[in-house]
């Protein structure tokens, strides 16, 4: 009976050592698993956060390249001229000044030498309708620049002065246009019957 006793005591003692040796590797297995993870899981995270901005540099790059901002200088111009043409169509200029005394002293030439035989047409009617032209010579460059400015993507401080150029262009024609068909007013006629003595 003693040496049965003996015997288990010994089975006991070298089962239990091997059991929590072999519980300790387990640990040591799961602890090693574990910290292989998380170090691949932050490799895999961080080579994908680098295909990310390197995805995004190549796309800021690409769009900035293909797709350039169309702010320059020239549009800025463009819409600056369009808009003083189109006041200048409107108010009048040195140049339509100038047109209509030229045409007013053809006209008083025209009369002295007996070529024209209608006054009031060839002094107050002829420079009249020059200063028309030449207005609306101005309205129609005004609006051709601004179309120009306005066929692509520019600031909004350039497409609204650009704007404003168009408005005044259109508002230029149809007031060149009202001069030169007289819709504002006609002629002077000279009534029928009066003479110099009247």
């Amino acid at each position: 009976m003693g040496t049965t006793r003996t015997t288990e005591k010994r089975t006991d003692d070298e089962t239990v050592p091997a059991q929590a040796a072999a519980a300790e590797e387990d640990k040591a297995d799961g602890a090693a698993t574990g910290g292989a993870e998380p170090e691949a899981a932050e490799e895999a995270a961080a080579a994908g956060q680098d295909e990310d901005n390197e995805d995004g540099a190549g796309d800021d790059g690409e769009g900035t390249a293909a797709a350039p901002p169309a702010t320059g200088v020239a549009a800025g111009a463009g819409a600056v001229v369009a808009a003083g043409l189109g006041l200048a169509s409107v108010t009048g200029t040195w140049l339509g000044t100038l047109m209509a005394e030229r045409q007013t002293l053809l006209g008083q030439i025209k009369l002295q030498t007996g070529k024209a035989t209608d006054q009031i047409a060839t002094m107050y009617g002829t420079p009249w309708h020059t200063t028309a032209l030449v207005n609306g010579v101005f309205a129609v460059l005004a609006a051709i620049v601004a179309a120009v400015v306005l066929t692509r993507p520019r600031a909004p401080w350039v497409r609204a002065v650009a704007w404003a150029g168009l408005a005044l262009a259109v508002l230029g024609i149809l007031i060149s246009a009202g001069m030169y068909l007289d819709l504002f007013g006609s002629l002077p006629s000279i009534p029928k019957g009066a003479g110099p003595g009247a």
